[in-house]
């Protein structure tokens, strides 16, 4: 089977011009097929204030009412991805930039909590990999924004992390899937404030006995087990790292590296 690469960028890096450039032109190099799967950084919530539409964040996931769903579209699936697209030509980089309504790609259906209501946040059902497939096999890198849709004419705003996992367990099928998650952090820490303190290799094993001795931070967890979920569902390796060590990452000399063993 032919490699895939499946790249989730934090919004962090999004937000800062140097690094997403020198970010961008890493990834350009990769060869092969590769996916990119952005979040949206801080330019909704700066543009949100601009225009007096008040932000709510519970556990980090924004609530979605009806006029920050414009907002979100119109910078994550607009500029944002655009300009990512952009970029990604001006290094040879042959992209092409997807919302989850363009082509049907990725279908998702209006969150239900029992207490908080999230608004327009989408939760995904369906990934299109008939049509990214034929797409990657002409040789086009993806940049899939994290706006989805039901069907029904609704877009959605759905987690990004939460996109790189579902597309890489669909594409799995047909490929042989490294995701990898980069962001801010060098990887899975011992400490949360200290990047020396990466873990360079955890297995199901080794991380029931890092949670056991509350080793892993909090909000580590959650993307520990979406990795994990990735794995038992054929992913064949997840890495989680620095963005800005994207090359590293990809060669196996960075990061934490996730392996269901």
């Amino acid at each position: 089977m032919d490699k895939l690469y499946i790249i989730k960028i934090g919004g962090n890096i999004i937000d800062d011009e140097e690094k997403l450039s020198s970010f961008l032109k890493v990834f350009a190099a990769v060869e092969g097929k590769k996916i990119l799967v952005h979040g949206g950084g801080k330019l909704a919530t700066k543009l949100a204030e601009q225009m007096n539409v008040p932000q709510q964040m519970v556990e980090g996931r924004r609530i979605t009412d009806a006029e920050t769903l414009k907002i979100v579209t119109m910078v994550y699936a607009g500029y944002i991805n655009k300009n990512i697209v952009a970029q990604l030509q001006a290094n040879d980089c042959n992209a092409l930039g997807l919302s989850g309504a363009d082509g049907n790609v990725i279908q998702a259906h209006k969150r239900v909590h029992a207490i908080i209501d999230y608004g327009f946040a989408g939760d995904v059902d369906f990934i299109n990999s008939s049509l990214l497939q034929t797409l990657l096999q002409q040789n086009i890198s993806l940049v899939v924004a994290p706006i989805t849709h039901d069907k029904q004419g609704q877009l959605l705003n759905t987690n990004a992390d939460t996109i790189a996992q579902e597309i890489a367990k669909e594409l799995s099928q047909q490929f042989d899937v490294n995701l990898i998650y980069s962001f801010e952090k060098a990887g899975v820490l011992l400490d949360s404030y200290d990047d020396s303190s990466v873990i360079n290799k955890i297995n199901s094993a080794s991380y029931k006995e890092l949670k056991e001795k509350n080793l892993v931070f909090a909000g580590m967890i959650p993307k520990l087990d979406n990795a994990f979920a990735a794995l038992n569902s054929g992913v064949k390796k997840v890495i989680i790292g620095k963005a800005e060590n994207l090359h590293q990452l990809l060669t196996g000399i960075s990061g934490t590296t996730i392996v269901n063993e």
